[in-house]
């Protein structure tokens, strides 16, 4: 008898999945028809219907339970099933980056093609605790050839083992360390950005703050970022359940990353108390409209803009916290991450001075 973590079953509910989401939207919302609307417009078809089947399974964003490791074989779990069966063009190897006590696995992605320099470091989910290379595979697939761009993906260090400030180090030297050997990855030193989701997403934001006063991320792309600690949106009310991400895994993961007396208001922390100067990257942020994380996101895009950042803000109002990793099962969040990829594309090429284009 097969168990629910061997590949045969994983790859049985991948295709199961797919056919769902490749129903006639008219079905796909009789499925998904029990999914809430807080707002007044449900999902977009395809996700509401995925919603369905993860909540028939029990299955959310950074799993159950009090156990760490339980938590991340769900994840784990679940990114297999959600991972692309099919072939594409992108190159990867292993490599290992510096990090804030010792060196770090890492994955180069290398697609096809003249990238023109061009590096993202990518750094993924997980809310600190949970989430690996393997995990957000198919996102830094996408994006490599969908932003024409090399994809260094990192693995720092996850709580409780390592709270607080132990991903936040790892992050700022593992980008320190790409530029240094940019040559190595394939780079060049100025064209190097950041990107990653959720609490990635955060770990980017901290890295373009922080790194005032040297080298700087050429872009930056933030996807559903995790910006304030404090909690009190309404997003955070509005989709504290049903949506994937509960408010009660994200307490649980907060209270695994930061030691007792961490202040929420340092801006490692909650990004959106940090000092964005001017030479700030150009920066994407991207949201969903059925996320807890939606409303911070888009208050920290509204103080880059303020800040006078060149700031593009996507809101992709049919989709939930994790559409990255669902893209080879729906077709409208693998639409959402190509346009992210190109929104990424155009601003990899804006000098973060001037905020016009670099001449190739």
């Amino acid at each position: 008898m097969k168990t629910p973590d061997h590949p045969v079953v994983r790859v049985i509910e991948h295709y199961v999945a797919r056919v769902i989401c490749g129903l006639p939207a008219g079905l796909q919302r009789l499925i998904g028809r029990g999914v809430a609307a807080p707002e007044g417009s449900p999902p977009a078809p395809d996700i509401a219907a995925l919603l369905t089947i993860m909540a028939m399974t029990g299955e959310r964003a950074l799993g159950t339970g009090d156990d760490p490791e339980a938590r991340r074989a769900s994840t784990r779990r679940g990114s297999a099933t959600a991972a692309s069966r099919r072939p594409d063009p992108v190159r990867s190897q292993q490599v290992t980056v510096a990090g804030g006590a010792g060196d770090l696995p890492a994955r180069l992605y290398i697609p096809p093609g003249d990238t023109g320099g061009r590096l993202l470091v990518f750094y993924h989910g997980g809310g600190w605790v949970t989430g690996d290379l393997d995990t957000h595979d198919t996102p830094c697939r996408l994006l490599a050839v969908q932003a024409a761009t090399r994809v260094l993906a990192v693995d720092y260090r996850l709580a409780p083992e390592h709270p607080f400030p132990a991903p936040v180090e790892d992050a700022m030297a593992a980008f320190a360390h790409v530029v240094e050997h940019a040559a190595k990855f394939g780079a060049h030193p100025e064209r190097i950005s950041v990107a990653g989701d959720s609490a990635g997403g955060n770990l980017a934001a901290v890295v373009s703050q922080q790194t005032a006063g040297g080298p700087r991320p050429a872009a930056a792309l933030l996807i559903y970022p995790a910006c304030d600690f404090r909690g009190g949106t309404a997003s955070r009310s509005l989709f504290a359940e049903g949506f994937l991400l509960e408010k009660r895994d994200m307490d649980w993961c907060q209270g695994r990353y930061l030691p007792a007396g961490q202040s929420i208001e340092d801006p490692r922390v909650s990004p959106v108390f940090g000092d964005i100067d001017a030479a700030h990257p150009p920066t994407v942020v991207v949201t969903a409209g059925f996320d807890p994380l939606r409303d911070e996101g888009e208050t920290y895009a509204a103080q880059l803009r303020a800040a006078g950042v060149p700031t593009v803000l996507r809101r992709y109002p049919g989709l939930v916290h994790g559409f990255a990793n669902v893209t080879a099962l729906s077709r409208t969040s693998h639409d959402a991450m190509v346009d992210c990829a190109s929104a990424l594309l155009a601003a990899q090429e804006l000098d973060v001075r001037t905020g016009v284009p670099v001449s190739s």
